[in-house]
């Protein structure tokens, strides 16, 4: 027996000597590793490799992905963990007809957060996000992901309860979910909003929502030129102050430079009006402001969260947006009509993927989920 087993690899050798012999060659995918997401992100080359992730969703666009409602079977987006949230981090996967009764996640959406591996092309399938085309075959379907004690739960357990609802359900449902959250102070929230909105590009500056302008984070006061937090929500909407939850809630306090801050006021949100000092893009009038057009969908989506998390049962008013201006202190803002349209033409993007990511892993453990979930508020607020 141990002559036997010391042979082994003789025999292995003489058998793909055969192969070879007789013009048979074994596959790329039978004798090259399985590489992960984050290489095949890297390597958009057009060489064929097997990419071994877990599914995380459906990619509908460049920038989306859809993690519930199924829309078509022809495309998932794959990652190295089943908690990603981030498209940047994601490789989407060409599935042919092939595949799709198998693969597709419109007929398999259980697939969702389970590990495979597909062989195929490395080029962009939604141009210029990095993709995986023509795949000559997939495999498993059955691992989940254990997870790393460092993961951040995924965001699909997180909305478990709110999967498959519409409308008044949904909004009920995500505001139990929401409202899980650890409060802050108002002198936190300094500290807080220099982690969340912390420049990607210099750690020691964070960027002004309206103005765009990055500014060291040592200059938040009530200077003139210092940045000061904003309330997106303006708090005279429902008079409630810089008191610990609405008023302290970073999900939509923002840096902004002090003199944008005082241009915008407790103004509604609406197109049109004259430009802005120190605020490119900005515009306002005499009842309603507009910020550059970089983040109109990331102001849409602070007001939608703070009309779910804020209900008022909790000691608050009832927060809601309408389709009016000049609501003064009622607990309204608007346009809602614009919102609507802003969140629509702005879809989250990284840096605002990364701020909810921080504010759920680091400061308040809840997150805002019309930047996870953007169809939503089409369904909300029909």
């Amino acid at each position: 027996m141990p002559a036997l087993r010391a042979s082994r690899p003789v025999l292995v050798l003489g058998v793909l000597l055969a192969l070879l012999a007789f013009g048979i060659r074994p596959s790329a995918a039978a004798t090259t590793a399985a590489i992960t997401v984050s290489t095949a992100l890297s390597r958009q080359d057009g060489s064929v490799a097997t990419v071994e992730g877990f599914v995380v969703g459906q990619p509908t666009a460049a920038n989306t992905v859809i993690r519930s409602n199924f829309t078509g079977d022809t495309a998932i987006a794959l990652a190295d963990s089943s908690s990603q949230t981030s498209t940047s981090a994601m490789l989407y996967v060409q599935v042919t007809a092939t595949f799709r009764a198998q693969y597709g996640l419109q007929s398999n959406p259980g697939l969702l957060g389970t590990k495979i591996s597909v062989t195929g092309t490395l080029t962009p399938y939604f141009t210029p996000h990095a993709g995986l085309k023509n795949p000559t075959a997939f495999s498993g379907g059955g691992g989940s992901d254990p997870g790393d004690p460092g993961d951040p739960p995924d965001p699909g357990d997180y909305y478990a309860n709110a999967i498959g609802k519409t409308g008044p359900a949904l909004k009920s449902a995500l505001h139990t979910i929401i409202s899980n959250q650890t409060k802050l102070s108002y002198d936190q929230v300094w500290n807080a909003l220099k982690d969340t909105d912390q420049d990607p590009a210099n750690a020691n500056n964070v960027i002004l929502l309206y103005s765009g302008r990055s500014q060291s984070k040592s200059t938040n006061g009530g200077g003139v030129n210092d940045w000061n937090r904003e309330h997106v929500w303006a708090k005279s909407h429902g008079d409630f102050g810089t008191a610990t939850g609405p008023g302290t809630d970073v999900h939509h306090l923002r840096p902004e430079d002090v003199s944008v801050n005082g241009a915008r006021g407790n103004l509604d949100f609406d197109n049109g009006g004259t430009t802005v000092a120190e605020c490119p893009g900005c515009t306002a009038d005499g009842d309603s402001f507009a910020p550059r057009a970089a983040v109109r969908g990331d102001v849409a989506r602070m007001i939608f969260y703070m009309a779910v998390r804020y209900e008022g049962g909790d000691g608050f008013a009832n927060l809601e947006p309408n389709n009016s201006v000049n609501n003064g202190t009622a607990p309204y803002i608007g346009k809602l009509s614009v919102l609507k349209t802003w969140s629509a033409a702005d879809p989250p993007d990284t840096f605002e993927k990364r701020r909810n990511q921080v504010i759920f892993d680091t400061w308040q453990h809840n997150r805002n989920p019309f930047i996870d979930h953007p169809e939503w508020v089409s369904s909300i607020w029909p």
